[in-house]
């Protein structure tokens, strides 16, 4: 979607300026840009990856200055405004920083917005979305909660704009926690452990002497960082669906998400247990929520001997498995990003 608006801004001869990007995926059409004239901002693991396997910069920051920018824009209102701030904080009085969007996701509403704060010359409609140019003004036109900032999503615990569950601790990793016996496994993974609530929590049980977190989102794991200060706590900035250690663990913990952007997608769940059967022993144990609907028993069934469900409600269900199996094929080509 993005690509073929870009086409039309871009097209042709090969900008000479040194652009950064944020927000770029390998689902973006990049054909139209010289990988060493450009930087990409992405914080998810396996599209970090893939990208710099194309032979482009990608970083989880941005560094330098520019001459112009691309925005690509997330879903989150808050997470849109913080990517806005962050480009224009690396961009000169008069660059050009472009913005991009599909209607679903509020790109309308922000150039709508924006019209009142920079002047918008330029703009390309097209596969269900917009492209729009604003000329960066003098500093401070923008307003001060735009950029980035902690909020307290739980006690004494930090979250970013546009990490899952920013707000607040997850419902479904609170019933979660809820089920859990008093005593645990000894080496535990939180697979897919997001700003390190759930993880904090699993701290507190007796028996854990080494908790793995495992989070795809480098800001979700970068505050689960400053979260979660227990030295037993080890953090792993990876995929989940190909996490690997080396050598087994007795515990997996998981609340996997099952969305791909707004379409539901269980095959993201399935990809994360498989993940969690090829980490345990064969004695270990899986815990792990499920929204009601979600048909991931059978998979269960494939990859450990033993399943059942040990609570839930009409919104979710807690299952517990154990007699892991041999895992099938490790990865669903999926991207395992947050719901």
């Amino acid at each position: 979607m993005a690509g073929s608006r870009l086409e039309l801004v871009f097209g042709g001869t090969p900008p000479k300026e040194r652009m950064l990007f944020l927000g770029a995926d390998t689902a973006t059409d990049l054909a139209p840009f010289e990988a060493a004239r450009l930087q990409i901002v992405q914080h998810h693991f396996a599209e970090h990856q893939a990208l710099r396997t194309r032979g482009f910069e990608v970083v989880t920051a941005p560094g330098g200055m520019f001459d112009a920018a691309v925005v690509f824009l997330p879903r989150a209102r808050a997470a849109a405004r913080a990517r806005i701030a962050e480009a224009a904080a690396h961009l000169p009085p008069g660059a050009a920083l472009w913005i991009d969007g599909q209607k679903t996701d509020g790109v309308d509403a922000v150039m709508k917005e924006l019209r009142g704060l920079a002047p918008i010359d330029e703009a390309h409609s097209r596969a269900h979305g917009r492209i729009f140019r604003l000329t960066l003004p003098a500093p401070g036109w923008l307003p001060p909660d735009w950029p980035a900032r902690d909020h307290e999503a739980a006690p004494g615990m930090v979250t970013r704009p546009g990490v899952f569950s920013a707000d607040a601790p997850d419902p479904a990793s609170q019933a979660l926690l809820a089920h859990l016996p008093e005593k645990l496994p000894t080496r535990l993974v939180d697979l897919g452990a997001g700003w390190g609530w759930l993880s904090a929590e699993l701290l507190k049980r007796p028996g854990v002497e080494i908790l793995h977190l495992v989070e795809a989102d480098a800001v979700a794991l970068d505050c689960a960082r400053r979260n979660v200060t227990d030295d037993r706590a080890r953090f792993h900035w990876a995929d989940a669906l190909d996490f690997r250690l080396p050598g087994p663990v007795n515990g997996v913990v998981m609340n996997p998400p099952f969305h791909e952007g707004r379409t539901a997608d269980p095959r993201l769940g399935a990809g994360f247990i498989r993940a969690a059967a090829g980490l345990l022993t064969g004695a270990g144990q899986l815990w792990m929520v499920a929204n009601r609907h979600l048909p991931y028993e059978q998979v269960l069934r494939e990859c450990f001997s033993n399943l059942t469900e040990i609570g839930g409600d009409a919104r979710f269900k807690i299952l517990t498995a154990t007699g892991a199996r041999t895992p099938g094929p490790r990865r669903m080509q999926q991207k395992g990003k947050r719901r």
